[in-house]
């Protein structure tokens, strides 16, 4: 273990879109660095809605001294566009990608044919070899669009088969869910780190929405504590704090 980084985490930005949200970016940047995390990753959006916005946040903080790793999906562009993407962060020196099949935007349906997240682990294979260190999603709790636990965990073996070095969970509030799935996977022969996502409680309301969306499970005794915050920010932060405050 690196004694300059003993803890091994990463932490996750969405892309601005505005001069204003860029600003405000900055200045989380600047603070978070300062924990030493070992990257920063960068979304993508629904189809690549964020594809140059995605690639303009990752140069810069690269450029600055930080480790990023884009996210990058088919969604949005074809195999040269990809290829040109590829060589653009080969170029900038990122030697880490979190690859996704991605979200389609909304409206778009079943009209446009998906591309596997293992057909993407394995183009970027074909074309830069081992260079980058790739980066998949699994999930805990299954994905939602999941027929079984058994399936979600063959599809994500598909990944790590295609090339994939470790995986990012979808956050989770459960830790029992966590563990089970790790082992399940071990027996799949699955043997590729498995780093666990952790979401922030700073907008119930918000947070709700999007765990129904994406099969993220709220415990009973979390959701009652909880629902009655809404966009409280201040008192979830001044619970955030008991909280930690009791297990340290």
């Amino acid at each position: 273990m690196d004694s300059s980084n003993p803890s091994k985490y990463s932490i996750e930005f969405f892309p601005p879109r505005s001069e204003v949200g860029e600003s405000k970016l900055d200045t989380v940047h600047a603070e978070l660095g300062k924990l030493n995390p070992d990257f920063f990753s960068v979304t993508y959006g629904a189809g690549g809605s964020t594809k140059s916005g995605t690639q303009q946040i990752v140069l810069r903080y690269q450029a600055a001294g930080s480790r990023c790793a884009p996210h990058l999906s088919f969604g949005g562009s074809n195999e040269e566009e990809l290829r040109q993407i590829l060589q653009v962060y080969i170029d900038a020196g990122i030697k880490r990608l979190v690859a996704l099949r991605g979200d389609m935007p909304s409206g778009v349906g079943a009209a446009v044919q998906h591309s596997y997240a293992n057909e993407l682990v394995e183009f970027i294979r074909a074309e830069t070899g081992d260079h980058f260190h790739i980066d998949v999603a699994c999930y805990p709790e299954t994905h939602p669009e999941s027929n079984s636990y058994a399936s979600d965990v063959s599809f994500f073996k598909d990944k790590v088969d295609a090339g994939a070095n470790s995986a990012i969970t979808q956050y989770f509030y459960n830790p029992d869910a966590y563990f089970r799935f790790v082992d399940y996977c071990q027996a799949a022969g699955i043997d590729i780190p498995i780093v666990p996502g952790i979401m922030p409680i700073t907008n119930y309301a918000n947070l709700a929405r999007f765990s129904a969306s994406c099969g993220a499970q709220i415990p009973r005794w979390l959701n009652k504590r909880l629902t009655g915050f809404g966009d409280d920010k201040e008192g979830l932060r001044q619970l955030r704090y008991r909280c930690s405050y009791r297990i340290v």
